[in-house]
């Protein structure tokens, strides 16, 4: 048997309506030197974009000049409060491509709602920006595709903000897994299961608050009325702007099951569920899911639950990769070995081992140093971001369809399969076109 001690010694825009110029040369953001100061425009200030501010300004040489958002009243609070952080006002926007306009921006965030991201990435890319996009990468298949080619061509600092990548006790768990010491791994669950998260009652539709400008929110998706429900944090449950816990939680912990087990794509994946526990409310995303992906030598589930807290092992959410001898099981508190055997263990038990640190500073941190040094490498770059957002993706879509598919990764397409593959690209409502790279 290998104990920890041992273990841990020896592993140590081109789009409508836009008009931003294209093919513009990264130099803008290849020339910053070592102790320059950075500076920044946020755009989609209301949740995460201004969690991922405050990381971004808590490095040195930093400073955000510009913020942007379609509310205006989120728009002048964030002002407020980060000219309270740095003492000094940014410039506030609410249209992002006056924002990109300012030739002083070296890094542009990206926070706004999912069905938001591709278009501003884009033209950010185009325009030589560095990239902090919050996770999931784009809100369908088609988009992640663009966004990854638009990298490939304009050479940006790409960060995706899946910031557990950047957190010591996720790596140390992956490293343990590729030891080889829990056996053969056949099954990976992966699971969120997120009590807090309630039923959202139906209720009329409204008139937007005063300073918001709602058609330009809707941006590329569907016309529809203004509802409270759609706005704000609980766009994530609706179809058009977000898929759901599998998007959200999803692409976090399932992005950790391919690491763990050094894989990229499924063979196949199946998925069942809706919404079994609220099936009145107002949301379309489902509040039960269960998706089976084949990965020929293993298989993974992953498996939510909204209004409830009771997961696997005693917790709400995580990763287990269940093994002949023992079954590695890590959350963000963090990671312990469960020995298989009863009383004859065929491995040594590990203890809980706890996290240490803040993730999101460490992504932060390591964004910046890979702008100031290109040499250095992202913890979750583009092809990482892209990656787990189509296999998030391929979980809802075989949901939708109700059978089992099967992928081509290498052509990103499903094989044999017509209407599974309509899903693969958005509509965009016009006069905004899907960017073309």
């Amino acid at each position: 048997m290998t104990t920890r001690r041992s273990f841990i010694k020896n592993t140590a825009v081109a789009t409508a309506g836009v008009g931003l110029a294209t093919g513009m040369s990264t130099a803008m953001s290849s020339c910053i030197g070592a102790n320059e100061k950075l500076k920044c425009g946020v755009i989609g200030v209301k949740g995460m974009g201004f969690d991922n501010l405050k990381a971004f300004l808590k490095q040195k040489n930093t400073e955000c000049i510009a913020l942007c958002d379609v509310d205006q009243n989120v728009l002048d609070m964030r002002l407020a409060e980060t000219e309270k952080i740095q003492e000094v006002r940014p410039q506030g926007y609410t249209d992002f491509r006056k924002m990109l306009e300012n030739k002083d921006i070296d890094v542009v965030i990206i926070g706004t709602p999912d069905h938001w991201h591709c278009i501003p990435f884009v033209n950010a890319a185009q325009l030589g920006k560095s990239i902090y996009c919050e996770k999931p990468l784009a809100n369908s298949i088609e988009e992640v595709n663009i966004m990854e080619k638009a990298v490939a061509r304009y050479g940006n600092v790409v960060q995706i903000g899946q910031w557990q990548r950047s957190h010591k006790h996720w790596l140390d768990a992956v490293k343990f897994v590729r030891s080889g010491l829990l056996g053969k791994i056949r099954t990976v669950r992966v699971w969120s299961y997120q009590g807090w998260c309630k039923s959202i009652p139906v209720i009329e539709n409204s008139t937007p608050p005063q300073g918001v400008d709602y058609d330009f929110w809707l941006g590329p998706a569907p016309k529809r009325p203004f509802n409270m429900n759609r706005f704000h944090f609980t766009f994530r449950w609706f179809w058009d702007y977000a898929g759901g816990l599998m998007t959200d939680w999803g692409v976090h912990l399932i992005d950790f099951a391919l690491f763990g087990m050094n894989v990229s794509a499924p063979k196949s994946v199946m998925a069942m569920g809706g919404k079994l526990g609220y099936p009145d409310d107002a949301a379309e995303t489902p509040d039960t899911m269960q998706a089976l992906y084949d990965f020929e030598d293993f298989t993974m589930l992953w498996d939510h639950g909204i209004g409830i807290d009771a997961g696997y092992y005693g917790r709400s959410h995580g990763v287990g990769f269940v093994g002949e001898n023992g079954t590695l099981v890590v959350d963000r508190a963090g990671w312990e070995v469960i020995p298989e055997g009863g009383e004859n263990p065929k491995m040594e038990r590990i203890e809980l081992t706890l996290a240490e640190g803040i993730g999101l500073d460490n992504h932060m941190e390591n964004f910046i140093s890979c702008i100031k040094n290109k040499k250095k490498k992202l913890n979750a770059g583009i092809g990482i971001g892209a990656n787990i957002a189509r296999v998030s993706h391929l979980g809802n879509i075989a949901l939708k369809t109700g059978r089992k598919l099967y992928w081509d990764q290498q052509a990103n397409k499903f094989i044999g399969d017509n209407e599974a593959s309509q899903l693969l690209t958005p509509t965009y409502r016009d006069p905004w076109k899907l960017p073309q790279v």
